[in-house]
């Protein structure tokens, strides 16, 4: 199981821009897929963006497209999440997960190791 660890959250105004961080230790981090996760007060968990370990694929749910834009640093190892237009119903508590399966699960009840996530908050 990779331990991840979210950053970069913040509170902005409505239209600004975000960048997320999700790091872990060691390389194998860079053959997981890895997806981004949010929960806003009162909800459940929802999916929000994914990228395959190759770089080669993305996801997104339908709220987020054109707006988010997930990517990956081999390098460091990390994973960001990309948010601009920001609006009031993306506030919420962002986490990150790896998972070793392409397409991912988007049903964060199946997933298991959730870091302590970075809030997100959106004024109006």
């Amino acid at each position: 199981q990779v331990q991840v660890v979210e950053s970069g959250g913040g509170l902005v105004q409505a239209g600004a821009s975000l960048r997320l961080s999700c790091a872990a230790s060691g390389r194998t981090f860079n053959y997981y897929a890895v997806t981004w996760f949010r929960q806003a007060p009162g909800k459940e968990r929802e999916f929000v963006a994914a990228i395959n370990y190759s770089h080669d694929y993305t996801d997104y749910a339908s709220s987020v497209k054109g707006r988010f834009t997930i990517s990956r640093d081999d390098t460091r190892p990390t994973v960001y999440l990309q948010m601009n237009n920001l609006k009031s119903e993306d506030t919420a508590v962002y986490y990150c997960a790896a998972q070793d399966t392409w397409p991912v699960i988007r049903s964060p009840q199946l997933l298991k190791g959730w870091g302590q996530g970075t809030q997100v908050t959106v004024s109006s």
